[in-house]
This record gives structure tokens, C-alpha cells and sequence, in this order.
């Protein structure tokens, strides 16, 4: 495939198709206010990816509880005083052409008592004095999540995007590490799924069959087994229940370092599985034209950009106007990113990134 590939549509099962193969990634840029709220600063950031040329944008990682959170100035979904700030970004998106997606997150264990989060761990041995929650409580937070998806769509959102990695709620409960329970959402590979499936499966009885439901979905770290997590998403392609899957790779062409997939990239251990009418796409590293183009190659349905993104707000139009299109060099100056537009917020969060902003810029 070519670099112009990039730029044919995609349909899904549900809802609308991607004018092209570029989706924005949830990026968390912490600029929301205290609340959840959406800022001006989130308006502005929304405003500028939506003329950037992107086939479907989602939003950074929202709030389902209050005591979900586990990033100071996070945006939020879990309260209808959301709903201002969250329809204003969703008509943004779409006046620029462009599909939309909020993300749906829940901390879990992380959740961060100093900003108002209530850990929730899957198990009583990951946090010291802090006891499993129950299954009342895990089914609480499902209906937490199925209630945000219903504002997502109430603010006129295309879909969600349900947050399943980086040791998150729902990643949590698929660990074996951190999930020792013995009710119905711990045990076998299939009940610590349990609690993921009965997320999405909510969400498409409330939202109906127009609204889109993708999956984040990262395989390292957090005790997570790259084989239990090929069955369940094998699964989950067969029974067609979500629209697409969003592999979170550090870097899109990393290999699988042990067991038996022991040398294959961590991309084709999934690409390689029948998946109907499910899209697939991967993050990770992805800088340059070349690179978003070899993903096609490689079994990617669509890429997703997240640095690459916030260097240059507008990516896609970048590649359309230049196939052998990169990315500026990092690490770049803070003011490189207040020229592009980026809030004083934003960059304070990018400093948290290795080689991201100039140190002393």
C-alpha cells in the first residue's frame, strides 16, 4: 500500500465511516478545569484538531465517578454538568468534518486520593489497608460507565472509547496479578473478562446500533498475559461487539520479547486474527508518512497519532500535502508548542514526558 491509502474512507458496523485511516489518539492533557469541565483550553485544542484533517477524534480520558480520577485537571463524564463543555467539543469536531469519541476511564487501583479519587482495587493484596471492592461495587462501576456513555451521546459524541490498558479498571480486572477474586468477575481468563464485556455490551443496549464503541486495549505490563489476551479479543472480533480495536504499543513495531509469539511485532499477534468487520489500529511511535503508511501494510484498519499530533495539530494535512512527510525532532521548545497553540497546561504536562520539552525552554 502507498501513503495515499491513508486517505481512503472506513466504515464500521455501527455509526458513520472515517473519511480516512487517521484517528487522534486520547491524549490527557490535563488543562480541564477543577471539575471536569471542559476548558477553554480543551475547546481550543478540540477546535484546532478538528480542522486538522483527522477521520475521527477522541477525547482524552473522562471521568466515569468522581472517584475514578487519577490525573489533576482531567475531564470529566460522569455528572450532566458535564454536558455543556462536552457538547460544545463534540459540534466542534463534527463542523470540521470529522467522527468523535469520548474516552471512558475509571482509575481503579490508581485513582489519586489527594485529588478526591477512591481507589478501587480488584484485589485486597494490591494496596496496603485497602480492601477489593465488592461486586456491588464493580457492578456500580459498570452502570457508571454505560451512564457516560449515554452523555457521550447526549452530547452528540459519534462514540466512546472504553479504556481497557495501562493497568486502568478494566485492564486491572484481566490481570492475573491483580485480580485474585473468587466472585463472578475473578478466576478463569473468561470471568476476569467478565467486567469488560459487561461494559460494552451495556453500551450498545443503551446507546443503540448508530453509536460507535472502540477499545483501548494495551498487552504489556501490570501482569498481563499476551496469550489469555489474544483469546479474549479473538472473542470479542468473532461476536463483533465493538466497532474497533485501539492496541496502546509504546512503539508499533515492538517485538514479543518471551513465550510463544517470542519474536513476531506485538502488532501481528492480533492482525493475524479473523476479525470480521472489527477495524483495527495501533499507537505508538508513529512520527512519519512512511510509518503511518506501513502500518496498512502490516494489518492496520487505521493509525493513531498522539505525539506526532501534538507537534503538528494538523498531521493528516501535513502527509496529504507531503508523503515523505516527518515529524519536527524532539525534544522541541516550549514556545514551538505556544506557536502552535498549545495552553501553558498542556505544556506543563508535556514536560512530565522523557525528551518531549526542552529542559530550561
Amino acid at each position: 500500500m502507498s501513503v495515499s491509502d491513508l486517505f481512503k474512507p472506513l466504515t464500521f458496523l455501527h455509526g458513520s465511516p472515517m473519511r480516512n485511516r487517521f484517528m487522534m489518539a486520547p491524549l490527557t492533557s490535563q488543562q480541564s478545569d477543577f471539575d471536569g469541565t471542559a476548558s477553554k483550553y480543551d475547546q481550543f485544542w478540540m477546535e484546532q484538531l478538528a480542522q486538522g484533517g483527522y477521520g475521527l477524534i477522541q477525547t482524552s480520558a473522562s471521568t466515569v465517578e468522581a472517584g475514578a480520577i487519577a490525573f489533576e485537571r482531567q475531564l470529566g463524564i460522569h455528572s450532566d454538568k458535564h454536558l455543556p463543555g462536552l457538547t460544545q467539543m463534540a459540534t466542534a469536531i463534527r463542523d470540521g468534518g470529522t467522527l468523535s469519541a469520548v474516552q471512558l476511564h475509571h482509575a481503579g487501583h490508581r485513582a489519586v486520593p489527594s485529588l478526591g479519587g477512591i481507589p478501587a482495587p480488584a484485589s485486597s493484596k494490591t494496596l496496603k489497608n485497602i480492601k477489593a471492592i465488592s461486586t456491588e461495587e464493580v457492578e456500580r462501576i459498570r452502570d457508571s460507565f454505560i451512564e457516560a456513555a449515554k452523555r457521550a451521546q447526549l452530547a452528540g459524541f459519534d462514540g466512546v472509547s472504553v479504556h481497557g490498558a495501562f493497568g486502568w479498571i478494566l485492564s486491572e480486572f484481566l490481570s492475573p496479578n491483580l485480580n485474585d477474586r473468587t466472585d463472578k468477575y475473578g478466576g478463569s481468563v473468561e470471568k476476569r473478562a467478565r467486567f469488560t464485556i459487561e461494559v460494552i455490551e451495556g453500551i450498545r443496549k443503551a446507546c443503540g446500533n448508530d453509536f460507535q464503541i472502540g477499545w483501548r486495549l494495551s498487552i504489556e505490563r501490570y501482569g498481563l498475559r499476551l496469550e489469555e489476551l489474544r483469546e479474549i479479543i479473538a472473542e470479542i472480533f468473532d461476536k463483533q461487539l465493538i466497532d474497533y480495536l485501539d492496541l496502546a504499543l509504546w512503539d508499533s513495531a515492538q517485538l514479543v520479547r518471551e513465550g510463544s509469539f517470542q519474536g513476531k511485532t506485538m502488532l501481528s499477534v492480533f492482525a493475524e486474527l479473523p476479525r470480521k468487520d472489527v477495524r483495527l489500529g495501533a499507537a505508538g511511535k508513529i512520527m512519519s508518512a512512511q510509518r503511518a503508511g506501513e502500518l496498512l501494510d502490516e494489518g492496520c484498519d487505521f493509525v493513531l497519532i498522539a505525539r506526532a499530533g501534538i507537534l503538528k495539530r494538523d498531521f493528516p494535512l501535513q502527509v496529504k500535502a507531503n508523503p515523505l512527510y516527518d515529524s519536527p525532532q524532539l525534544p522541541v521548545t516550549a514556545d514551538f508548542l505556544r506557536e502552535g497553540g498549545l495552553s501553558e497546561r498542556f505544556i506543563e504536562t508535556m514536560r512530565g514526558w522523557q525528551t518531549f520539552v526542552k529542559p530550561g525552554s
